[in-house]
């Protein structure tokens, strides 16, 4: 299987791709941004892009992938909706819809949000614009999956790019496994949703849209 991942320098990109690189089924893997992952393996090939609108530079190099892990995302805060839908919504598109057009039928993974609104007319500014996004990749011609996880627990020294979630995850490090025994449906680990979307893109999933609960079942 050969697969392309975008945003595999936030957190739960490197979960992605460290579970890429470790299984023996994944043959390629692509990863494509504006910063360079850091790693080096035999399956690894990067490309640095900076215009993420347009891909038509680089079309030539994204034929022949079986899926992709789109992990791409930011948080809301401090954005108004214009701005959250431009990376959330416009970026996400416009890969989805490339890759559709050169690899139609392809598995596409979504990175969306555990409370995203499908309806997109509800109060929360992020989960309409998530929910927008997730209805938009549905309707394309592909194999496209929908994960939202909740809180999630990085593992084997990964840590989010984000200040914010940083100090949030360093405080709460020490509650974290008693938290997973309360609330096992609740909380999720990068391996676990590195493995899962693997999972998914070789045998799919019984729904298209997976909460925290589904993402652990897998």
């Amino acid at each position: 299987m050969n697969v392309i991942i975008f945003g595999a320098t936030g957190m739960v990109g490197q979960g992605v791709l460290r579970e890429c690189l470790l299984d023996p089924g994944v043959e390629r893997v692509l990863v494509i941004g504006r910063n360079a992952a850091g790693q080096r393996h035999e399956k690894l090939r990067e490309i640095l892009h900076r215009d993420l609108l347009d891909f038509s530079a680089i079309e030539s190099e994204l034929s022949g992938y079986d899926a992709c892990f789109f992990c791409l995302g930011i948080s809301a805060a401090g954005l108004n909706e214009e701005q959250y839908s431009h990376i959330t919504y416009d970026i996400t598109m416009s890969a989805a819809e490339a890759l559709a057009r050169l690899n139609p039928g392809m598995t596409f993974v979504y990175v969306s949000g555990a409370g995203t609104d499908s309806t997109e007319r509800g109060r929360t500014m992020w989960a309409r614009v998530k929910g927008r996004t997730e209805n938009a990749l549905l309707r394309l011609p592909l194999k496209a999956f929908m994960f939202r996880p909740g809180l999630i627990q990085p593992l084997h020294g990964i840590r989010s790019k984000t200040p914010l979630y940083r100090i949030f995850y360093s405080v709460s490090a020490p509650l974290l496994p008693i938290l997973k025994r309360l609330f096992p449906r609740s909380i999720t680990t990068t391996e676990e949703l590195g493995r899962a979307m693997i999972k998914v893109a070789r045998e799919g999933a019984p729904k298209r849209v997976l909460e925290t609960e589904d993402i652990k079942a897998l």
